[in-house]
């Protein structure tokens, strides 16, 4: 039987099994944050990789610490679409590597450590939306991919709290910092 119940913090009410919420069922807590550190693996692996060139997507050659430029390959030689002209300007120029870069780290090591979920989300799905605009309209359908799906995933991740299971969520909330800066949870 579904029955739904009060979110304390919100008022609003979620649809619920067996008296409890369905995103604090154990089975929806575990596969939040499974999903949670899924994706942080994917932000990470991609730093990483063009970090070092590790030979999956970047070369030895073309990692950044060798002097390769992160946004090259995608912007320059990928981008299409409406927005082409403006990727293909921002690709390899420093300030665009850095930031990519940097937040590709921030977002992969907030989702991996189950902190600062709410800013990972902002930052994530603004840079998967700015990835999905490069090639439009998408190879294999005329509007949705991964990129999309992942932006959806990562805000989802943020509202169910999906830091507090598997992960430093709980702790975080507590610490004075976030206290004084809520938007830092």
């Amino acid at each position: 039987m579904v029955v739904a119940n009060p979110r304390p913090e919100t008022g609003h009410r979620i649809p619920s099994t067996h008296g409890k919420p369905a995103t604090e069922s154990p089975a929806a807590r575990i596969v939040w944050a499974l999903a949670r550190l899924s994706l942080g693996f994917v932000f990470l692996w991609a730093f990483v990789d063009k970090l070092f060139g590790l030979g999956h997507e970047t070369t030895d050659k073309q990692a950044w610490i060798n002097g390769g430029h992160p946004t090259m390959g995608f912007l320059k030689s990928a981008a299409a679409g409406p927005f082409k002209g403006f990727y293909n300007d921002i690709a390899g120029t420093a300030w665009a590597d850095w930031l990519f870069m940097l937040g590709l780290a921030g977002i992969g090591t907030a989702l991996i450590l189950g902190i600062g979920i709410r800013l990972a989300a902002a930052a994530g799905a603004v840079m998967l939306v700015m990835m999905w605009s490069v090639v439009l309209p998408p190879e294999n359908n005329v509007f949705m991919d991964d990129h999309l799906i992942y932006a959806l995933l990562v805000v989802g991740l943020a509202l169910v709290h999906a830091g507090d299971t598997l992960g430093l969520g709980r702790w975080w909330a507590q610490t004075s910092l976030v206290q004084r800066f809520p938007v830092l949870k």
